[in-house]
């Protein structure tokens, strides 16, 4: 994937943990969007779960309960953090080490 010099850049600058707006506005609102998808998921979920006759879970509501955390989770993740989650975090040596140079 070809990448202009200019994204490079400034994907460069968000590794490193510097603020660059248009990056911020765009992956907090990707957050809330993700929040709102949650909230419409979630009355889908409860209007499923309030059927009349008792019944026992089947794959559609598991996989509609699995999309509302997997949106719930992104959501809080981006709207929380934003392009934070791109900064590099330094390991220590343990973590760095292959698995066959370590003693």
């Amino acid at each position: 994937m070809h990448m202009s010099p200019f994204f490079r850049s400034k994907f460069a600058s968000l590794r490193r943990g510097e603020r660059w707006w248009p990056a911020e506005i765009a992956l907090r609102a990707l957050g809330l969007a993700l929040l709102a998808g949650c909230w419409r998921l979630t009355l889908a979920a409860r209007a499923m779960a309030m059927q009349p006759a008792p019944h026992p879970a089947g794959a559609a509501d598991l996989a509609v309960c699995a999309g509302v955390v997997v949106l719930l989770c992104a959501g809080l993740m981006l709207g929380m953090e934003g392009p934070g989650l791109l900064r590099d975090v330094p390991l220590t040596d343990w973590f760095t080490h292959t698995r066959g140079s370590r003693s």
